[in-house]
């Protein structure tokens, strides 16, 4: 118990600095980027690595300035995330637009499932909690549980504040067996590497070997839910929208790799788009074949 006060003095904090206005904690974003990017230079060698193999054909001075632009995104947006544990449904609502949803919900009107996955990509985070005041059924976010418990249960009360079941990654069968007959959403976040044991498939992604993840395309498959895209899009600081793109609506008939290879590519082009909204200083490319 003692170990953990620390992190519950943490936590207090976060809540009340979550109680100020966003336009306040951007304020704080604007601090925290020139310490991220200047004086502690948070994981700068990871992230000019990962966009110098990624972008190859661009010139340092571009690399220097996406570089740059994502330290201010990523400043930004941990404020964003602290603020979820106050915002509102009606400012969730003003700041978060989805599109095209309409098409998921009316699979939930006839009591079939589907499948959504999405990626690092801007405020995932606010999606995941937005998810839940737009989507007719059940939304079942799909993670992966902290090490630090008193984290964990925070991240688990802010991102099911509106109506989420988060499930454990290792519990995705079972929840998806119990609930069958629910017209209910499975949301996967698909752009992070798997473990070592588990890179056995590779793609050419971002002009490098990459492993994925397989576990969303074997539950599509097995299961044939429709599958989605939720293609964030950033309209300007903090507003945001999601386009619900269709991209496999039978994956029973679909080939070995189709669905990998198709939500693969659309973040690919989404990347190459807006560069410096995406998650450059996780280690995505820690294994390599062989």
């Amino acid at each position: 118990m003692l170990k953990r006060i620390p992190s519950y003095i943490g936590l207090f904090f976060i809540y009340a600095l979550s109680l100020l206005p966003l336009r306040v904690l951007y304020l704080f974003a604007s601090l925290l980027y020139l310490v991220l990017y200047y004086i502690t230079g948070y994981r700068r060698a990871v992230v000019s690595t990962n966009l110098k193999k990624s972008f190859p054909e661009k010139s340092s001075e571009e690399i220097k300035l996406i570089e740059k632009r994502y330290y201010k995104y990523l400043s930004a947006l941990i404020f964003e995330i602290i603020k979820m544990s106050t915002i509102s449904k009606a400012q969730l609502k003003r700041r978060f637009i989805w599109k095209n949803i309409e098409q998921m919900n009316a699979y939930a009107d006839q009591g079939i499932g589907v499948l959504a996955c999405s990626a690092h990509y801007g405020n995932w985070e606010w999606g995941t909690l937005s998810i839940g005041l737009s989507f007719k059924g059940n939304t079942y976010p799909i993670y992966k549980p902290l090490s630090s418990k008193a984290f964990d249960q925070w991240f688990n009360h802010i991102r099911t504040r509106f109506g989420n079941q988060l499930i454990a990654m290792r519990q995705t069968y079972r929840s998806l067996a119990e609930t069958k007959n629910i017209p209910s959403l499975y949301l996967f976040g698909n752009d992070q590497a798997p473990p070592k044991e588990e890179s056995h498939q590779w793609i050419t992604f971002l002009n490098q070997h990459t492993s994925v993840q397989q576990g969303m395309e074997k539950i599509a498959i097995k299961t044939n839910r429709p599958v989605f895209y939720l293609k964030l899009s950033v309209l300007r600081k903090g507003y945001y929208q999601v386009e619900c793109i269709p991209i496999c609506l039978n994956p029973a008939a679909s080939s070995q790799q189709e669905i990998t290879a198709l939500h693969t590519s659309l973040l690919e082009e989404i990347i190459r788009e807006r560069p410096e909204y995406w998650l450059w200083s996780h280690k995505r490319w820690k294994h390599q074949p062989g």
